[in-house]
């Protein structure tokens, strides 16, 4: 690799704002906070911000990588593209001619992970200065709580086999986690924050409050930053909502959730899901349009679940095999209601893609459609048969009932990822980087202590196949099981991220963004609420 940086990668076909455009949708933008005043303050901002980051890049200094580190964790990065490619590539440069081999545990950690998360090819044996002669973290390095949670965060980009940034882990979860009781230890709510929702596995949107509270505490460009963000959020909360009343004005004129009452019907929520994969006010075309299959793909596990018989099920599923409006014809009025919303938005969705991206993937569309439906009847069949599948075939099955492959699927031709050269045949061949999704995805849904509003028990689920399995095993030991596999497979996403493959770096993000959002939607109260969740749609979408 060259010490200039990692190779180019193919960027989405998508339009990317200009720092100008994006200040201008701040001017057209009807909100309270935007006088004039401000927004020219908004701009200065930029400007300082920028310079700022510019000056670190030319002194080669630590605070480049700590501006670029509060700029990623407020969410405000595609203001600074151009900056955070010239320091990074810079950064890349000195680690390549051993120029930061005496750089302290902070710096090196920050380094590390702003790298790797960008794709940079760097190489965790950095690490092993910080060791002594007995293979071990030095005891002296349990004094620096900030070096010991950049050496966390950056542990959180391990992959499989990479035994010391396993070791970093361990070591510094277990001196971290004895700090924050400690009551003399001024940062322990900065660590409580830092090991429940580390940088990785989290969205900045949704974790930009804590940092602005906790972590950002220099007064280097903290009034810009925090101006910035602050102006952002109201940016990108006009656009949510705008963006909203579409999309329930689009779901109000389908009507499917008045010919099928027995499913669920919380577009609101659907919504989040796009909004935590691509939070880039640019990206509004995308969420749009995306919503519409997360729609279906809950429509029609209702349907399985909840409405057809084994033998309706089973003529839908041919139905979307065939792709045949004349084989739903005797189906309940509501599944051929179904079977023609799926047609219709099939259809108008490769359309969409075509005009915008000059090929129409319909025809990989309705294989991925006849995938989901046909792993739905496999579980409807298992159900019925009253069958316990082993919890690897249940998981394997599982992965495709997630929803994930068909969703991340219709955002690799939304953002013209696939240019019509076949490097990937996504409706046949699930790549890795989308299975460890749909598994993360499936584990936590199955993990959840509450199903979703319409959903069956728990009972059919992997922990449910598991414990059959292991009869030993008690629920609690079990469920500790789960979380390792959650935490095993993080690993292995981390690597399909890291790793050469067909996908751009803005799609593996949105894959992570994916696994990101996952634990907030199942993750459930004792009152069978997402407290998390549902602050956060309260927050960014200005919801009473």
């Amino acid at each position: 690799m060259s010490p200039n940086g990692p190779p180019p990668v193919k960027k989405p076909n998508i339009t990317k704002m200009s720092r100008n455009e994006i200040s201008t949708m701040f001017a057209a933008t009807n909100w309270n906070i935007a006088e004039e005043k401000k927004t020219t303050y908004e701009e200065s901002a930029i400007k300082k911000i920028s310079n700022a980051l510019m000056k670190s890049y030319r002194d080669e200094s630590l605070e480049g990588l700590t501006l670029v580190d509060a700029i990623q964790r407020l969410g405000i990065e595609y203001y600074f593209e151009g900056e955070f490619k010239a320091i990074l590539d810079r950064q890349y440069h000195k680690l390549c001619v051993g120029a930061e081999h005496s750089a302290a545990l902070y710096e090196t950690a920050l380094r590390f992970r702003l790298l790797r998360q960008e794709g940079y090819c760097v190489s965790a044996d950095m690490f092993a200065k910080f060791k002594n002669e007995n293979g071990k973290f030095r005891p002296e390095l349990s004094e620096d709580i900030q070096g010991l949670m950049s050496l966390f965060e950056a542990s959180e980009l391990r992959v499989e086999a990479e035994d010391i940034l396993a070791e970093a882990y361990e070591y510094s979860r277990q001196v971290l986690d004895a700090a924050m009781w400690n009551p003399h230890q001024s940062l322990a709510s900065v660590i409580g924050h830092t090991l429940k929702h580390p940088h990785h596995k989290s969205l900045a949107k949704f974790t930009a409050e804590n940092f602005l509270s906790d972590f950002y505490n220099r007064k280097s460009m903290k009034k810009e930053l925090t101006q910035l963000a602050e102006k952002d959020f109201y940016m990108i909360r006009a656009i949510y909502k705008e963006e909203l009343h579409q999309i329930l004005s689009w779901w109000e004129d389908l009507g499917l959730f008045k010919k099928m009452n027995f499913a669920r019907n919380r577009p609101v929520k659907w919504y989040m899901w796009p909004v935590a994969m691509f939070p880039d006010p640019s990206m509004s075309d995308v969420r749009t349009e995306i919503i519409k299959t997360v729609a279906l793909i809950y429509i029609i596990d209702d349907l399985f679940d909840i409405f057809g018989t084994l033998g309706d099920l089973t003529v839908f599923t041919e139905a979307v095999n065939r792709w045949d409006f004349n084989m739903v014809e005797q189906l309940p009025e509501c599944m051929r209601v179904c079977f023609k919303a799926l047609y219709d938005i099939t259809a108008e969705i490769g359309q969409h893609i075509y005009t915008k991206n000059g090929f129409n993937p319909t025809d990989s569309m309705r294989k991925l459609w006849s995938n989901l439906c046909n792993a739905y009847l496999v579980e409807a069949r298992w159900s019925n048969a009253r069958y316990m599948p082993s919890s690897e075939d249940y998981l394997k099955n599982g992965a495709v009932t997630s929803g994930v492959p068909i969703v991340l699927a219709h955002l690799y031709f939304l953002l013209g990822e696939d240019d019509g050269d076949c490097k990937v045949d996504i409706s046949k061949d699930s790549p890795s980087i989308i299975d460890n999704v749909a598994i993360i995805l499936r584990l936590w849904n199955d993990l959840g202590g509450a199903k979703d509003e319409n959903e069956d028990s728990n009972d059919f689920s992997f922990l449910h196949f598991y414990l059959n399995e292991h009869k030993d095993s008690s629920v609690d030991s079990a469920r500790e099981h789960v979380q390792q596999m959650i935490s095993d497979t993080w690993t292995h996403l981390n690597e399909d991220y890291i790793s050469p493959n067909p996908f751009s770096i803005p799609f593996k993000k949105i894959c992570l963004n994916l696994a990101r959002i996952v634990p907030l939607m199942y993750i459930y109260d004792d009152n069978n609420h997402l407290p998390m969740l549902e602050r956060h749609m309260k927050t960014l979408l200005s919801l009473d």
